[in-house]
Order: structure tokens, then sequence, then C-alpha cells
């Protein structure tokens, strides 16, 4: 939306853009690392987005929030 696209082909490209990398890590049995590398061209379109979230620290807070979950499911289960 914020880049011109209405809400419902955003909503759609962003589910298919993360449907895709599942699916590519679960039918390759790679590394995402390895896909990532595969997948981007320098200066490209993904790289850029991929340094949008690194920059943002997105890798930390979705580790972050599988720990508490794990953690939190861990302390229902005693």
């Amino acid at each position: 939306v914020h880049q011109g696209l209405d809400r419902t082909t955003a909503q759609t490209l962003a589910a298919q853009t993360v449907l895709g990398a599942a699916r590519m890590i679960l039918e390759s049995g790679q590394h995402p690392g390895e896909l990532k590398d595969m997948v981007t061209s320098p200066g490209g379109t993904t790289i850029w987005g991929i340094e949008a979230l690194e920059k943002r620290k997105v890798r930390g807070a979705v580790m972050s929030a599988v720990i508490a979950a794990s953690e939190r499911s861990r302390e229902l289960g005693k």
C-alpha cells in the first residue's frame, strides 16, 4: 500500500513471497543462507529488502519470539 499497490494486491504479494521462501527451504533441504545467496543479485531488489530487514533486526526479533514461546510452552507443560 505504501508503494502504491491496493491492499489486496499488497497482501497477496507479501503472502506469496513468504510462501515461496518457505517452500524453497522445505523442498530443497538447503540452509536459508544458501538459498538467499542463490536468489539475490548484487544491488537487486531482494538483497535491498533483506538489508532493510537486517537493519531493523528482524532476525533477532523472530528468534526472541520463538525462544519466548518455547519457554512459555515448557512452563505450561509443568
